[in-house]
């Protein structure tokens, strides 16, 4: 079993040596309709993407702790493993996703979590809600967290009272409504932190607050091509960084990854129209980050 001293993360982007990601398993077989996917899954092609996906993230150096897999238990986005909890220095936040079908993987990654030695702070409890892909690191000792369609005020007070101990504290942003509860818009698909001074950002969708919060912090921000972010579904934005300015993205949106590559970024790009196109879930979501220098 591992030690405290073995995990723990307070940045977006330095090294990325330990990670959790869970192989496509319910998702193979899952109702396009029922899960709001844009269209039915092709499983072969997918489950050739996620492949690639993870020779990628190992070929970075990181070592991917994977968590059980089970084809048959209902639960589709589990692959998308970023949004049912949080790591911070001192350990796990276990998270209640605002999507109802994805509350029981709050459960996965408590055993997780339980399996590998990391301590686990606290857990979300209705009425709260709150999915990884709204929260990010400004810097070491905050997050900045959206408030939207999955994430709710009263997430987000549990949140900060869980980390406050630890020393971070939790900055909220709204969201736009832009295509409903149905739809998966997080703060995450609108800011990718790129190194602890660069991100990529979808502008027009950015909160003004939170764009003038990064700029005073240093941030060079990064302005997508808007027609990509559109003929992505977002997903030109969901970039993972395996390390400062080493990058890996989504093929097929040539204006981001040449932006990202003009600020001085490595990066590696894998063809996803299969694993993350139609399934509203990219590199980040991916990934649980588990420690970070």
């Amino acid at each position: 079993m591992n030690t405290t001293s073995d995990f723990g993360v307070a940045t977006m982007s330095g090294t990325l040596r330990k990670v959790g990601m869970r192989r496509p398993g319910a998702i193979l077989t899952a109702d396009s309709d029922t899960w709001h996917y844009a269209k039915p899954i092709d499983a072969g092609a997918l489950q050739q993407q996620y492949d690639a996906f993870a020779e990628l993230v190992a070929a970075s150096g990181a070592e991917i702790h994977w968590l059980p897999d089970a084809d048959d238990d209902g639960l589709a986005d589990s692959v998308f493993t970023y949004d049912a909890s949080f790591v911070v220095g001192a350990g796990a936040v276990i998270l209640r996703p605002g999507k109802d079908l994805r509350q029981a993987e709050a459960a996965l990654h408590a055993d997780f979590y339980e399996s590998i030695g990391m301590p686990i702070l606290g857990t979300i409890d209705a009425p709260g809600t709150i999915e990884g892909g709204d929260c990010f690191f400004l810097d070491a000792s905050t997050i900045a967290v959206g408030r939207g369609v999955r994430t709710n005020q009263a997430g987000i007070d549990q949140l900060a009272a869980i980390v406050e101990p630890t020393g971070i504290t939790v900055e909220a942003y709204d969201l736009p409504y832009l295509h409903g509860p149905d739809a998966c818009l997080h703060l995450m698909s609108v800011i990718s932190p790129l190194d602890h001074d660069l991100a990529l950002v979808h502008a027009p969708l950015v909160p003004y607050a939170l764009y003038e919060r990064m700029e005073s912090l240093g941030y060079t921000l990064l302005h997508a091509p808007e027609h990509e972010f559109d003929a992505s579904l977002g997903l030109n934005l969901n970039v993972l960084a395996t390390g400062p300015r080493q990058l890996i993205a989504i093929e097929g949106f040539p204006g981001t990854v040449e932006l990202m590559r003009s600020a001085g970024c490595t990066v590696e790009v894998f063809t996803a129209d299969e694993l993350c196109i139609p399934c509203e879930g990219g590199p980040t979501c991916l990934t649980r980050p588990l420690l970070r220098d």
